[in-house]
């Protein structure tokens, strides 16, 4: 498992392309740890990280690594709120200090089992990374994505032959990505399945999977000051009645552990 030192890194934006409703920043990195697939960093701006003189700064933004390419590191970001807004609107040569890879990633599938990636909106970003991991290898997986429009579906282009679910019914099954997982596993039982997402999404994959008996990493997210452990405010209750920390114990937790996934656990914000 890759882990970074808890020494910020400043680094130059290379680019920050726009894919319908998000945008992927770019950030030369050539030198950077190398992550584990399912792991993350915490981004900030170099410059206007904050509301003004007279007002307290942005905490910083916790990201999933969404691939490394050619001496790049990739994050996806969609623009809801001050500190997204911020990021989004960064351009080439401007900088970020980043922290990071933080947190445990992905394991490999057990006892032969087949990947199964499902992923709703901005969630999408780990498993890209996932992805081109197993493509690497040669291993057989399903990817399922879910988005709320035609237009925040364009992001499935980020990734490699997508089943594609949407709320609405713009593009592909109308409905949601927990039902393209039913027909999957209907088909194919002997499957672990990865997941990101909204909170709603993540409970409903934890319930599903557990129904059948499916093994099932969920990657989690929570509102995180530092991202190594030591202010304890991201923490999640696990079954057992003990708690664990999403960013040193996560984000990918296995979804046995858990009772439920809470409202504030899911994909980035």
């Amino acid at each position: 498992m890759s882990q970074a030192s808890l020494e910020r890194r400043r680094l130059s934006v290379a680019g920050n392309d726009e894919v319908g409703s998000y945008r992927v920043l770019r950030l030369s990195d050539p030198d950077g740890p190398p992550p584990t697939p399912g792991q993350f960093s915490m981004l900030t701006a170099v410059d206007r990280w904050g509301g003004g003189d007279d007002e307290r700064p942005f905490l910083p933004r916790a990201f999933s690594v969404m691939r490394v390419r050619d001496g790049e590191a990739h994050y996806l970001l969609e623009d809801v709120g001050p500190g997204t807004n911020r990021l989004c609107e960064l351009r080439t040569g401007d900088e970020v200090w980043v922290l990071g890879p933080l947190g445990q990633g992905f394991r490999d599938p057990r006892d032969d089992r087949r990947a199964v990636l499902a992923g709703g909106g901005v969630g999408i970003a780990p498993l890209a990374i996932w992805q081109d991991a197993l493509l690497e290898r040669g291993a057989s997986h399903a990817l399922l994505l879910g988005f709320r429009d035609g237009e925040h579906a364009i992001g499935a282009n980020l990734l490699r032959c997508a089943q594609v679910a949407t709320d609405d019914g713009a593009l592909g099954h109308h409905g949601y990505v927990t039902e393209l997982l039913a027909s999957e596993l209907d088909e194919n039982p002997h499957a672990e399945v990865y997941a990101c997402g909204p909170p709603l999404m993540l409970e409903a994959v934890r319930a599903l999977c557990e129904e059948r008996g499916v093994p099932a990493q969920l990657a989690l997210e929570s509102g995180m000051a530092c991202g190594f452990g030591a202010c304890f405010g991201c923490v999640a209750p696990l079954r057992d009645g003990s708690y664990l920390r999403v960013c040193v114990d996560g984000p990918v937790v296995d979804g046995a552990l858990l009772a439920e996934v809470e409202s504030h656990a899911g994909s980035p914000a």
